[in-house]
Protein backbone atom coordinates (compact mmCIF):
# COMPACT_ATOMS: atom_id res chain seq x y z
CA UNK A 1 0.00 0.00 0.00
CA UNK A 2 1.91 3.29 -0.90
CA UNK A 3 1.76 6.68 0.92
CA UNK A 4 -1.16 8.49 -0.49
CA UNK A 5 -3.28 4.90 -0.63
CA UNK A 6 -2.58 4.56 3.56
CA UNK A 7 -2.89 8.25 4.29
CA UNK A 8 -6.61 8.15 2.59
CA UNK A 9 -7.77 5.00 4.14
CA UNK A 10 -6.85 6.20 8.06
CA UNK A 11 -8.18 9.44 6.91
CA UNK A 12 -11.53 7.72 5.75
CA UNK A 13 -11.78 5.73 9.17
CA UNK A 14 -10.75 8.75 11.17
CA UNK A 15 -14.03 10.64 9.25
CA UNK A 16 -16.43 7.27 10.05
CA UNK A 17 -15.27 6.81 13.50
CA UNK A 18 -15.43 10.73 14.56
CA UNK A 19 -18.58 10.89 13.60
CA UNK A 20 -19.23 7.35 15.07
CA UNK A 21 -18.22 8.72 18.40
CA UNK A 22 -20.15 12.15 17.91
CA UNK A 23 -23.48 9.53 17.45
CA UNK A 24 -22.96 7.80 20.54
CA UNK A 25 -22.44 10.74 22.80
CA UNK A 26 -25.76 12.54 21.30
CA UNK A 27 -27.32 9.22 22.20
CA UNK A 28 -26.07 9.24 25.89
CA UNK A 29 -27.02 13.10 25.92
CA UNK A 30 -30.59 12.77 24.87
CA UNK A 31 -32.32 11.67 27.72
CA UNK A 32 -35.92 10.61 27.27
CA UNK A 33 -36.06 11.84 23.81
CA UNK A 34 -36.40 9.21 20.91
CA UNK A 35 -33.28 10.23 18.91
CA UNK A 36 -34.38 7.86 15.99
CA UNK A 37 -37.01 10.77 14.84
CA UNK A 38 -33.96 13.22 14.03
CA UNK A 39 -31.85 10.66 12.14
CA UNK A 40 -32.77 12.12 8.94
CA UNK A 41 -33.01 16.01 10.01
CA UNK A 42 -30.27 18.09 8.36
CA UNK A 43 -29.45 20.18 11.62
CA UNK A 44 -28.39 16.23 12.78
CA UNK A 45 -25.52 15.89 11.33
CA UNK A 46 -24.31 19.66 10.33
CA UNK A 47 -22.81 19.64 13.92
CA UNK A 48 -21.21 16.21 13.13
CA UNK A 49 -19.50 17.87 10.03
CA UNK A 50 -18.39 20.93 11.72
CA UNK A 51 -16.84 18.59 14.64
CA UNK A 52 -15.34 16.59 12.16
CA UNK A 53 -13.76 18.71 10.22
CA UNK A 54 -12.38 20.48 13.50
CA UNK A 55 -10.88 17.13 14.85
CA UNK A 56 -9.41 16.30 11.14
CA UNK A 57 -7.38 19.71 11.22
CA UNK A 58 -6.17 18.98 14.69
CA UNK A 59 -5.15 15.70 13.26
CA UNK A 60 -3.14 16.56 10.04
CA UNK A 61 -1.66 19.50 12.35
CA UNK A 62 -0.44 17.23 15.16
CA UNK A 63 1.09 15.00 11.61
CA UNK A 64 -1.27 11.49 12.55
CA UNK A 65 -1.57 10.97 8.58
CA UNK A 66 2.47 10.86 8.00
CA UNK A 67 3.56 7.36 7.14
CA UNK A 68 2.93 4.88 9.39
CA UNK A 69 6.28 2.56 8.74
CA UNK A 70 7.60 1.17 11.61
CA UNK A 71 5.42 3.05 14.08
CA UNK A 72 4.33 0.80 17.25
CA UNK A 73 0.55 0.49 17.81
CA UNK A 74 1.47 2.45 21.29
CA UNK A 75 3.16 5.06 19.94
CA UNK A 76 0.27 5.69 17.62
CA UNK A 77 -2.59 5.80 20.36
CA UNK A 78 0.27 8.14 22.45
CA UNK A 79 -0.56 10.30 19.51
CA UNK A 80 -3.90 10.19 19.09
CA UNK A 81 -4.75 10.64 22.96
CA UNK A 82 -2.44 13.89 23.09
CA UNK A 83 -4.12 14.86 19.73
CA UNK A 84 -7.44 14.49 21.15
CA UNK A 85 -6.36 15.90 24.66
CA UNK A 86 -5.44 19.42 23.36
CA UNK A 87 -8.75 19.07 21.11
CA UNK A 88 -10.91 18.69 23.52
CA UNK A 89 -9.01 21.21 25.79
CA UNK A 90 -9.70 24.01 23.24
CA UNK A 91 -13.31 23.35 23.76
CA UNK A 92 -13.23 23.02 27.04
CA UNK A 93 -11.98 26.32 27.15
CA UNK A 94 -14.36 27.31 24.66
CA UNK A 95 -17.51 25.81 26.55
CA UNK A 96 -16.07 28.05 29.58
CA UNK A 97 -16.17 31.17 27.95
CA UNK A 98 -19.50 30.89 26.75
CA UNK A 99 -20.60 30.02 30.19
CA UNK A 100 -19.10 33.26 31.67
CA UNK A 101 -20.15 35.38 29.26
CA UNK A 102 -23.78 34.71 29.89
CA UNK A 103 -23.14 34.31 33.82
CA UNK A 104 -24.08 30.85 33.98
CA UNK A 105 -22.96 27.77 35.42
CA UNK A 106 -22.91 24.65 32.77
CA UNK A 107 -22.36 21.75 33.89
CA UNK A 108 -21.49 20.54 29.85
CA UNK A 109 -17.94 21.68 30.17
CA UNK A 110 -17.31 18.55 32.42
CA UNK A 111 -19.48 16.91 29.67
CA UNK A 112 -17.01 17.38 27.52
CA UNK A 113 -14.66 15.01 29.15
CA UNK A 114 -17.25 11.84 28.25
CA UNK A 115 -17.31 13.18 24.55
CA UNK A 116 -13.12 12.43 24.79
CA UNK A 117 -13.19 9.56 26.02
CA UNK A 118 -15.42 8.16 23.54
CA UNK A 119 -13.89 10.30 20.62
CA UNK A 120 -10.44 8.29 21.99
CA UNK A 121 -11.83 4.98 22.15
CA UNK A 122 -13.41 5.13 18.78
CA UNK A 123 -10.61 6.39 17.00
CA UNK A 124 -8.07 4.71 18.39
CA UNK A 125 -10.17 1.16 17.70
CA UNK A 126 -10.40 2.55 14.19
CA UNK A 127 -6.50 2.80 13.74
CA UNK A 128 -6.00 -0.48 15.83
CA UNK A 129 -7.86 -2.30 12.70
CA UNK A 130 -6.47 -0.65 10.22
CA UNK A 131 -2.89 -1.08 11.57
CA UNK A 132 -3.36 -5.06 12.10
CA UNK A 133 -5.36 -5.01 9.06
CA UNK A 134 -2.32 -3.40 7.10
CA UNK A 135 0.03 -5.91 8.62
CA UNK A 136 -1.92 -8.95 8.21
CA UNK A 137 -1.70 -8.22 4.43
CA UNK A 138 1.78 -7.49 4.72
CA UNK A 139 3.12 -10.54 5.91
CA UNK A 140 0.32 -12.65 3.26
CA UNK A 141 2.75 -10.77 0.63
CA UNK A 142 0.61 -7.36 -0.32
CA UNK A 143 2.13 -3.59 -0.38
CA UNK A 144 5.49 -5.17 0.17
CA UNK A 145 8.71 -3.24 -0.72
CA UNK A 146 11.99 -4.06 -1.52
CA UNK A 147 15.40 -3.13 -0.22
CA UNK A 148 18.98 -3.05 -0.59
CA UNK A 149 21.25 -3.17 2.11
CA UNK A 150 24.78 -1.04 1.93
CA UNK A 151 27.40 -3.09 3.20
CA UNK A 152 28.21 -7.00 3.79
CA UNK A 153 29.96 -7.32 7.39
CA UNK A 154 28.47 -8.81 10.44
CA UNK A 155 25.96 -5.79 11.31
CA UNK A 156 24.40 -5.90 7.75
CA UNK A 157 23.96 -9.80 7.45
CA UNK A 158 22.87 -9.47 10.91
CA UNK A 159 20.39 -6.41 10.08
CA UNK A 160 19.11 -8.39 6.80
CA UNK A 161 18.20 -11.73 9.25
CA UNK A 162 16.21 -9.37 12.12
CA UNK A 163 14.38 -7.82 8.80
CA UNK A 164 13.57 -11.37 7.77
CA UNK A 165 12.14 -12.35 10.68
CA UNK A 166 9.77 -9.90 10.80
CA UNK A 167 8.01 -10.05 7.55
CA UNK A 168 4.97 -7.25 9.00
CA UNK A 169 7.85 -5.09 8.45
CA UNK A 170 6.63 -5.26 4.87
CA UNK A 171 10.35 -5.22 3.38
CA UNK A 172 12.10 -7.71 1.85
CA UNK A 173 16.02 -7.63 1.53
CA UNK A 174 16.76 -8.16 -2.79
CA UNK A 175 20.47 -7.53 -2.17
CA UNK A 176 23.33 -5.79 -1.05
CA UNK A 177 25.30 -3.65 -2.35
CA UNK A 178 29.17 -3.90 -1.03
CA UNK A 179 31.61 -1.53 -0.48
CA UNK A 180 34.66 -3.79 -1.45
CA UNK A 181 35.02 -5.28 -4.92
CA UNK A 182 36.17 -8.13 -3.41
CA UNK A 183 32.65 -9.25 -1.85
CA UNK A 184 31.00 -9.37 -5.80
CA UNK A 185 29.48 -12.77 -5.94
CA UNK A 186 29.22 -14.00 -2.54
CA UNK A 187 25.92 -14.30 -0.79
CA UNK A 188 24.28 -14.69 2.73
CA UNK A 189 21.00 -16.99 3.35
CA UNK A 190 20.50 -17.07 -0.32
CA UNK A 191 20.42 -12.90 -0.37
CA UNK A 192 23.35 -12.07 -3.02
CA UNK A 193 25.74 -8.91 -3.18
CA UNK A 194 24.03 -7.29 -6.49
CA UNK A 195 27.03 -4.88 -7.19
CA UNK A 196 29.02 -2.30 -5.87
CA UNK A 197 28.44 1.24 -3.92
CA UNK A 198 28.83 3.34 -7.63
CA UNK A 199 26.29 1.14 -9.24
CA UNK A 200 23.27 1.88 -6.18
CA UNK A 201 21.48 4.47 -8.77
CA UNK A 202 21.81 2.00 -11.20
CA UNK A 203 20.37 -0.98 -8.94
CA UNK A 204 17.84 1.02 -7.59
CA UNK A 205 15.93 1.87 -10.97
CA UNK A 206 16.13 -1.92 -12.33
CA UNK A 207 14.86 -3.45 -8.98
CA UNK A 208 12.21 -0.91 -8.29
CA UNK A 209 13.93 -0.46 -4.74
CA UNK A 210 11.87 1.72 -2.02
CA UNK A 211 14.09 0.72 1.14
CA UNK A 212 18.09 1.31 1.38
CA UNK A 213 19.53 0.49 5.01
CA UNK A 214 23.07 1.63 5.08
CA UNK A 215 25.02 -0.70 7.65
CA UNK A 216 28.81 0.06 7.63
CA UNK A 217 31.41 -0.16 10.12
CA UNK A 218 33.07 3.61 11.46
CA UNK A 219 35.73 2.92 9.20
CA UNK A 220 33.10 3.82 6.62
CA UNK A 221 31.42 6.81 8.19
CA UNK A 222 32.48 8.70 5.18
CA UNK A 223 30.25 6.49 2.74
CA UNK A 224 27.39 8.15 3.73
CA UNK A 225 27.81 11.14 2.25
CA UNK A 226 27.97 8.63 -1.22
CA UNK A 227 24.71 6.94 -0.31
CA UNK A 228 23.23 10.28 0.00
CA UNK A 229 24.43 11.91 -2.89
CA UNK A 230 23.24 8.59 -4.98
CA UNK A 231 19.71 8.46 -3.67
CA UNK A 232 18.87 11.85 -3.48
CA UNK A 233 16.23 12.26 -6.49
CA UNK A 234 15.38 8.88 -5.71
CA UNK A 235 12.29 8.09 -4.14
CA UNK A 236 13.81 5.64 -1.25
CA UNK A 237 13.48 5.40 2.55
CA UNK A 238 17.21 5.96 3.35
CA UNK A 239 18.46 4.26 6.64
CA UNK A 240 21.62 3.65 8.81
CA UNK A 241 22.80 1.83 11.76
CA UNK A 242 23.09 3.98 15.16
CA UNK A 243 26.78 4.27 14.66
CA UNK A 244 26.42 6.91 12.18
CA UNK A 245 24.24 9.04 14.11
CA UNK A 246 27.18 11.21 15.07
CA UNK A 247 28.16 11.92 11.78
CA UNK A 248 25.23 13.52 10.54
CA UNK A 249 25.25 16.36 13.01
CA UNK A 250 21.46 15.47 14.54
CA UNK A 251 20.16 15.56 10.71
CA UNK A 252 18.24 12.32 11.40
CA UNK A 253 15.64 10.67 13.42
CA UNK A 254 15.52 7.76 15.17
CA UNK A 255 13.11 5.02 14.63
CA UNK A 256 12.66 1.18 15.93
CA UNK A 257 12.58 -1.68 13.47
CA UNK A 258 11.13 -3.94 16.48
CA UNK A 259 14.57 -5.14 17.78
CA UNK A 260 16.44 -2.89 15.10
CA UNK A 261 17.10 0.32 15.91
CA UNK A 262 17.61 2.20 12.83
CA UNK A 263 18.36 5.96 11.89
CA UNK A 264 15.79 7.75 9.69
CA UNK A 265 18.12 9.81 6.92
CA UNK A 266 16.36 12.65 5.55
CA UNK A 267 12.56 12.27 6.89
CA UNK A 268 10.13 14.05 5.35
CA UNK A 269 11.20 18.04 5.01
CA UNK A 270 7.82 19.69 5.87
CA UNK A 271 4.66 18.42 7.70
CA UNK A 272 1.68 17.21 6.13
CA UNK A 273 0.41 20.61 7.22
CA UNK A 274 2.32 22.82 5.65
CA UNK A 275 2.43 20.55 2.83
CA UNK A 276 -1.02 21.27 2.44
CA UNK A 277 -0.86 25.08 2.89
CA UNK A 278 1.64 25.28 0.12
CA UNK A 279 -0.08 23.47 -2.15
CA UNK A 280 -2.77 25.46 -1.73
CA UNK A 281 -0.86 28.68 -1.66
CA UNK A 282 0.84 27.53 -5.10
CA UNK A 283 -2.81 26.66 -6.57
CA UNK A 284 -4.46 30.16 -5.47
CA UNK A 285 -1.94 32.03 -6.52
CA UNK A 286 -1.20 31.01 -9.95
CA UNK A 287 -4.31 30.74 -10.94
CA UNK A 288 -4.79 34.48 -9.76
CA UNK A 289 -1.96 35.23 -11.68
CA UNK A 290 -2.96 33.51 -14.79
CA UNK A 291 -6.46 35.90 -14.63
CA UNK A 292 -4.82 38.99 -13.47
CA UNK A 293 -1.13 38.97 -15.10
CA UNK A 294 -2.97 38.23 -18.46
CA UNK A 295 -3.33 41.98 -19.85
CA UNK A 296 0.53 42.12 -18.73
CA UNK A 297 1.23 38.96 -20.69
CA UNK A 298 -0.39 39.98 -23.79
CA UNK A 299 1.62 43.39 -23.29
CA UNK A 300 4.81 41.24 -22.96
CA UNK A 301 3.69 38.52 -26.32
CA UNK A 302 3.36 42.13 -28.61
CA UNK A 303 7.10 43.47 -26.86
CA UNK A 304 8.57 40.11 -27.37
CA UNK A 305 7.34 40.03 -31.11
CA UNK A 306 8.30 43.60 -32.15
CA UNK A 307 11.17 43.49 -30.57
CA UNK A 308 13.09 40.34 -32.55
CA UNK A 309 11.71 37.49 -34.92
CA UNK A 310 10.91 34.78 -33.76
CA UNK A 311 8.50 33.09 -31.26
CA UNK A 312 6.71 34.72 -28.48
CA UNK A 313 7.36 31.60 -25.50
CA UNK A 314 10.39 29.69 -24.97
CA UNK A 315 10.10 26.18 -23.64
CA UNK A 316 13.16 24.33 -22.02
CA UNK A 317 13.66 21.10 -20.35
CA UNK A 318 14.51 20.99 -17.10
CA UNK A 319 14.56 18.50 -14.10
CA UNK A 320 11.83 18.73 -11.33
CA UNK A 321 11.14 16.61 -8.16
CA UNK A 322 13.26 13.16 -8.12
CA UNK A 323 14.90 14.06 -10.89
CA UNK A 324 11.69 13.91 -12.96
CA UNK A 325 12.23 16.19 -16.32
CA UNK A 326 9.40 18.30 -17.53
CA UNK A 327 8.81 21.72 -19.83
CA UNK A 328 9.50 24.84 -18.00
CA UNK A 329 7.95 28.05 -19.76
CA UNK A 330 8.69 31.68 -20.13
CA UNK A 331 9.03 34.75 -22.77
CA UNK A 332 11.61 34.46 -24.73
CA UNK A 333 14.25 36.95 -23.72
CA UNK A 334 17.41 36.29 -26.53
CA UNK A 335 17.46 35.92 -30.05
CA UNK A 336 16.25 33.12 -31.60
CA UNK A 337 18.47 30.48 -31.65
CA UNK A 338 21.08 31.61 -29.15
CA UNK A 339 22.45 28.41 -28.52
CA UNK A 340 22.93 26.91 -31.92
CA UNK A 341 26.54 27.86 -32.53
CA UNK A 342 27.96 27.38 -28.68
CA UNK A 343 25.58 24.77 -27.04
CA UNK A 344 24.46 24.79 -23.65
CA UNK A 345 26.23 27.90 -21.68
CA UNK A 346 25.01 29.62 -18.71
CA UNK A 347 23.62 33.36 -19.00
CA UNK A 348 26.26 35.66 -18.67
CA UNK A 349 26.17 39.40 -17.33
CA UNK A 350 25.53 41.60 -20.06
CA UNK A 351 24.90 38.28 -22.39
CA UNK A 352 24.90 39.68 -25.67
CA UNK A 353 22.45 37.13 -26.54
CA UNK A 354 19.24 38.62 -24.62
CA UNK A 355 17.71 41.24 -26.66
CA UNK A 356 16.83 44.76 -25.22
CA UNK A 357 13.08 43.92 -24.60
CA UNK A 358 14.32 40.78 -22.87
CA UNK A 359 17.05 42.42 -20.40
CA UNK A 360 13.99 44.18 -18.90
CA UNK A 361 12.28 41.00 -19.19
CA UNK A 362 14.81 39.15 -17.33
CA UNK A 363 15.55 42.11 -14.15
CA UNK A 364 11.81 42.41 -14.00
CA UNK A 365 11.52 39.11 -13.80
CA UNK A 366 8.02 39.44 -16.23
CA UNK A 367 9.91 36.58 -17.80
CA UNK A 368 8.75 34.22 -15.59
CA UNK A 369 5.18 34.90 -15.83
CA UNK A 370 4.31 31.57 -18.01
CA UNK A 371 5.43 29.75 -15.09
CA UNK A 372 2.54 29.84 -13.43
CA UNK A 373 1.01 27.37 -15.09
CA UNK A 374 3.68 25.03 -14.51
CA UNK A 375 3.09 25.72 -10.67
CA UNK A 376 -0.31 25.00 -11.61
CA UNK A 377 -0.53 21.87 -12.96
CA UNK A 378 1.98 20.29 -10.19
CA UNK A 379 5.24 20.72 -11.88
CA UNK A 380 6.77 23.47 -9.87
CA UNK A 381 6.12 25.67 -6.60
CA UNK A 382 6.34 29.21 -6.16
CA UNK A 383 9.28 28.72 -3.57
CA UNK A 384 12.14 26.64 -4.27
CA UNK A 385 15.47 25.95 -5.56
CA UNK A 386 15.07 26.92 -9.15
CA UNK A 387 15.15 23.93 -12.32
CA UNK A 388 18.13 23.24 -14.23
CA UNK A 389 19.12 21.98 -17.56
CA UNK A 390 19.67 17.76 -17.42
CA UNK A 391 22.95 18.83 -19.05
CA UNK A 392 24.23 21.38 -15.97
CA UNK A 393 22.58 18.80 -13.76
CA UNK A 394 24.94 16.47 -14.32
CA UNK A 395 27.68 18.19 -14.82
CA UNK A 396 26.97 20.34 -11.43
CA UNK A 397 26.58 16.66 -9.42
CA UNK A 398 30.06 15.83 -10.34
CA UNK A 399 31.44 19.34 -9.10
CA UNK A 400 29.21 19.81 -5.94
CA UNK A 401 28.34 17.64 -3.30
CA UNK A 402 24.39 17.31 -2.23
CA UNK A 403 23.96 18.78 -5.19
CA UNK A 404 20.93 16.34 -5.78
CA UNK A 405 19.86 17.22 -2.60
CA UNK A 406 17.90 19.87 -4.69
CA UNK A 407 16.01 17.58 -6.03
CA UNK A 408 13.94 16.45 -3.00
CA UNK A 409 11.35 19.03 -3.32
CA UNK A 410 9.66 20.82 -6.17
CA UNK A 411 11.60 23.51 -8.18
CA UNK A 412 10.03 27.18 -7.18
CA UNK A 413 9.51 30.28 -9.59
CA UNK A 414 11.61 32.17 -7.18
CA UNK A 415 13.86 30.86 -4.24
CA UNK A 416 15.85 31.94 -1.00
CA UNK A 417 19.31 31.85 -3.70
CA UNK A 418 17.09 34.27 -6.07
CA UNK A 419 16.83 36.70 -3.60
CA UNK A 420 20.26 36.78 -2.16
CA UNK A 421 22.36 35.65 -4.68
CA UNK A 422 23.33 36.59 -8.10
CA UNK A 423 23.01 34.65 -11.31
CA UNK A 424 25.01 31.36 -11.58
CA UNK A 425 27.05 31.66 -14.65
CA UNK A 426 30.02 29.47 -13.04
CA UNK A 427 30.62 26.24 -10.94
CA UNK A 428 31.45 28.50 -8.22
CA UNK A 429 28.40 30.75 -8.72
CA UNK A 430 26.45 27.30 -8.08
CA UNK A 431 28.52 26.66 -5.30
CA UNK A 432 27.05 29.32 -3.50
CA UNK A 433 23.83 29.09 -5.02
CA UNK A 434 23.66 25.60 -3.30
CA UNK A 435 24.61 26.49 -0.24
CA UNK A 436 21.15 29.03 -0.25
CA UNK A 437 19.07 25.93 -1.49
CA UNK A 438 20.17 23.40 1.36
CA UNK A 439 19.64 26.05 4.11
CA UNK A 440 16.30 26.66 2.39
CA UNK A 441 15.45 22.81 2.32
CA UNK A 442 16.46 22.51 5.39
CA UNK A 443 14.88 25.30 7.15
CA UNK A 444 11.86 24.63 5.03
CA UNK A 445 8.48 26.13 6.51
CA UNK A 446 4.93 27.55 4.95
CA UNK A 447 6.52 30.45 7.08
CA UNK A 448 10.21 30.84 5.37
CA UNK A 449 8.01 30.19 1.72
CA UNK A 450 5.94 33.92 2.79
CA UNK A 451 9.17 35.39 3.25
CA UNK A 452 10.56 34.60 0.05
CA UNK A 453 7.89 35.08 -1.71
CA UNK A 454 7.30 39.17 -0.29
CA UNK A 455 11.35 39.54 -0.44
CA UNK A 456 10.42 38.67 -4.52
CA UNK A 457 8.12 41.11 -4.94
CA UNK A 458 10.29 43.71 -3.55
CA UNK A 459 12.89 42.81 -6.03
CA UNK A 460 10.00 42.30 -8.59
CA UNK A 461 9.35 46.06 -7.87
CA UNK A 462 12.36 47.41 -7.85
CA UNK A 463 13.40 45.61 -11.27
CA UNK A 464 16.68 43.97 -9.40
CA UNK A 465 16.05 41.12 -10.69
CA UNK A 466 19.38 38.82 -11.79
CA UNK A 467 19.99 36.25 -14.80
CA UNK A 468 18.55 32.67 -14.00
Amino acid sequence: MNGFRERALVFFVDFLTINAAWVVFFVMRAEGVDWRAFAFEPWFYLPALVIWAYWAVIFIFSGLYRSWFATSRLDEITAVFRSTFVGVFVLFFLIFLDDYSQNVASANRFVIFIYWGTLLGFVSFGRLTVRFTQRRLLIKGYGRRDALVVGFNEQARALTDQIRRHRELGVDVIGFVAVDRGNLGKSWREVPVLGLVDELRELIDARNVREVVVAVGKQNEDLMTRVIAETADKNVRLKAVPSLYDALSGQARTTQLYNVPLVDIDPELMSLWDRTLKRALDVTVSLLGLIFASPVMAAVAVGVKLDSPGPVFYSQERVGLNGKTFRIHKFRSMRQDAEKGSGPVWAQDKDPRITKFGNFLRKSRLDELPQFFNVLIGEMSLVGPRPERPFFVEKLEKEIPYFRRRLKVKPGMTGLSQVHHKYAASVEDWKERVHYDLLYIDNLSFRDDLKILLRTVYIVLAVKGHYD
